[in-house]
């Protein structure tokens, strides 16, 4: 059972490797919390977009917060 609270809410942007993104959920995993992470878009391709880009799966230990000034 997770003993802490999650360390990053619910549409927080955030960055990893690979990139940066947006807090979409977060649940408890194995004494961490894994995070639904909504990746930035791209530039818009010639032929459209259909809907979001891609969600990844990641755990507390591989994001870091994005400071915004």
């Amino acid at each position: 059972m997770t003993k802490t609270l999650p360390r990053f809410n619910r549409n927080q942007l955030v960055s990893f490797i690979g990139g940066m993104g947006k807090i979409l959920h977060c649940r408890p995993d194995s004494g961490t919390w894994t995070y639904a992470v909504e990746m930035e878009m791209g530039p818009l391709p010639e032929m459209g977009r259909i809907g979001a880009e891609t969600t990844i799966l990641l755990y507390e230990m591989e994001i870091e917060e994005v400071l915004t000034s």
